[in-house]
């Protein structure tokens, strides 16, 4: 009686197997879905922004001449034409004081550098260029196959002013994206969804 309940478990536990052997796997990714899936991505997310997303930008006089950010950065923008400035004076509040009116640069679009504001969910910003694909060079799926991580190149339609040699200064990293084309490899996280791959953060 017990070696047939043995036999019986083995049995039952040899057909489980069987049935999850041959019940629906998840489809491999391959090159044309994640193709499909790169521009999608890109069409939507492939802006190379500057992480200017308030407009006027003031920056107080205490910061001329320093390495701030937006006090290297905001005259050469004021020399290809992009923005303007303007002195204005606004309230500054310190902790345990009564505000106190300081003097200001004030940085506002002109018309060609609203060109490159763009408007978009959760807040617009200044771009430099946008990336499309060039080739996906591989990737690398996750044991379920559920996420896949995709190296590619990319193409690029930059803005005349980013060959500036002065904003290529100012601006390294955009520098770098642009004459990387074609030969800088990024890469992109992907999630299976019922209706296909889509990028990790949309």
């Amino acid at each position: 009686m017990n070696n047939n309940r043995k036999i019986s478990t083995a049995l039952a536990a040899a057909a489980l197997a069987m049935l999850a052997a041959c019940g629906p796997q998840q489809p491999q990714a391959n090159l044309q879905d994640l193709t499909a899936a790169m521009n999608t991505y890109l069409a939507a997310k492939g802006d190379l922004c500057l992480g200017k997303t308030r407009w006027p930008i003031d920056v107080p006089q205490r910061e001329a001449g320093t390495r701030a950010r937006n006090a290297v950065q905001m005259p050469v923008l004021e020399h290809l034409g992009l923005v303007s400035a303007s002195a204005a004076q606004v309230g500054e509040a310190r902790e345990g004081e009564q505000p106190t009116q300081v003097t200001v640069t004030r940085y506002a679009l002109t018309d060609e550098g609203k060109k490159y504001f763009h408007a978009r969910e959760p807040q617009g910003d200044f771009c430099a260029a946008h990336l499309t694909l060039d080739r996906i060079v591989g990737w690398e799926a996750a044991k379920d196959a559920s996420a896949v991580a995709v190296t590619y190149t990319y193409r690029i339609d930059a803005a005349p002013w980013t060959g500036d040699a002065d904003a290529q200064r100012v601006f390294p990293m955009v520098d770098r994206v642009v004459r990387g084309a074609g030969t800088m490899q990024l890469k992109q996280n992907f999630r299976r969804t019922p209706t296909g791959w889509a990028a990790e953060g949309i």
